[in-house]
């Protein structure tokens, strides 16, 4: 099986005239039309928010293009903050979720007018001193046994987010003393998650949770945000994720649960990032070497500081041999980096066509959790991000990084001095 790429060989040779490989390309009409997409599905709810998980894809080119079709930006430090801030998404158009949070960054959430969803009741005391309690908090819950969680995020037990259930009726009743007028509640607990009837669960309980709150503490939420976690179909035979059939699942609890007990209407937010642009961003990068020893490696000059996912996870990549499309999948190769890591390896055993040097190939699923957990051990320096717009031109998003960059923090001019 195989999957589509939204661009030629021979556009892409044309680009990399201009942009030499590696780099991360983003397919904006892919981009839009999921997104418009999950909008239609949640429509029913009036209020409904998307807010996009600005760490999947840190780029402010991707959150203004997503913010121009009503999305927000989901915030978990103060450099996303500032991107936020950067494309005109302020006010409540900001989720900040955060943890182990610096007084600064509660700072400047607050100072935006952003939504802050708390991580730990501590975190009030924390929240009042440094920066003040703001008209609107929420919490982040953590449903430990009740809930599931899955490889990448761990079971929520083992998880360092979120409160107890005990811990939020205490929290929200400190909220309420200290003169808080608005109230949300949120909980994310996968990552990743490519069965509908989780996203349906994880509202269930929530909703549930929501009316003890109320009939206990008298708290009527302004919004329910059930996080985000929805996956990608890494792999050409897995299935993409039917977001209409989520949502009617979740309407259906919030009508048998909500709407009973005179709780709606009441705003349902996701925070959805790999869903968005995951699918739609891909890692180009072309063949440097053929080594055959053990095994027949295929080099590229990318490397897992432009993809870390493979090498950190083991996690799957599609990978297409621009041109040979159409070729048997005939050799077997692991398809490696050139970083001093035995790990940087963005395939192993995977069956592809007959490779030569100086084919191009593109890593499929790129587009999110890729460049944005770039590094630079070895002293690679992280690729450009460039944007396939929807007229077929392209657009540079982010230039690729120099050396001039990667040693701007080093006093080299003191080293003549230092003895």
């Amino acid at each position: 099986m195989t999957k589509v790429l939204p661009f030629s060989k021979e556009q892409i040779q044309k680009i990399i005239t201009q942009y030499p490989t590696p780099f991360h390309i983003y397919d904006e009409k892919a981009i839009i039309e999921n997104a418009e997409e999950l909008k239609k599905a949640f429509a029913w709810n009036e209020g409904f928010h998307e807010y996009f998980a600005v760490k999947a894809a840190p780029n402010p080119y991707l959150a203004k293009l997503l913010a121009q079709h009503g999305f927000g930006c989901d915030c978990s430090s103060y450099p996303e903050l500032l991107i936020a801030e950067q494309v005109g998404n302020v006010g409540e158009n900001i989720m900040f979720t955060s943890n182990d949070t610096g007084d600064y960054e509660f700072q400047k959430a607050k100072e935006l007018g952003a939504i802050i969803n708390l991580d730990d009741i501590s975190h009030v005391a924390f929240l009042e001193k440094c920066a003040g309690i703001p008209e609107l908090v929420s919490f982040r819950y953590n449903p430990g046994s009740l809930k599931s969680g899955n490889d990448i995020i761990g079971n929520p037990e083992e998880a360092k987010y979120g409160c107890m259930e005990n811990q939020l009726f205490d929290g929200y009743k400190m909220l309420k003393e200290k003169g808080v007028k608005r109230f949300g509640i949120h909980t994310m607990v996968a990552s990743n998650e490519l069965n509908e009837e989780y996203f349906v669960e994880t509202a269930r309980i929530l909703f549930n949770l929501v009316v003890k709150i109320n009939k206990q503490l008298g708290i009527k939420f302004d919004f329910i945000n059930l996080g985000g976690g929805l996956g990608i179909p890494y792999r050409p035979e897995q299935k993409k994720l039917d977001v209409f059939k989520i949502s009617e699942g979740i309407r259906k609890e919030y009508e048998s649960i909500l709407v009973p007990n005179g709780l709606a209407p009441v705003k349902l937010y996701l925070e959805s990032g790999r869903f968005i642009t995951g699918p739609y961003g891909y890692l180009v990068t072309t063949v440097r070497h053929l080594k055959h020893t053990f095994r027949d490696y295929v080099g590229v000059d990318a490397s897992m500081n432009n993809l870390m996912r493979p090498g950190m996870y083991g996690a799957y990549h599609h990978i297409t041999v621009l041109g040979k499309e159409n070729a048997a999948c005939d050799h077997v190769y692991d398809v490696t980096g050139s970083l001093c890591e035995n790990n940087d390896k963005f395939a192993i055993h995977r069956e592809l066509p007959e490779v030569e040097i100086g084919d191009i190939i593109a890593i499929h699923d790129a587009g999110a959790h890729g460049h944005a957990m770039g590094f630079n051990y070895n002293g690679k320096l992280r690729s450009a991000e460039l944007l396939l717009r929807t007229d077929g031109s392209v657009k540079m998003i982010r230039r690729a990084e120099t050396v001039e960059d990667l040693f701007a923090t080093l006093d080299f001019a003191g080293l003549k001095d230092f003895k």
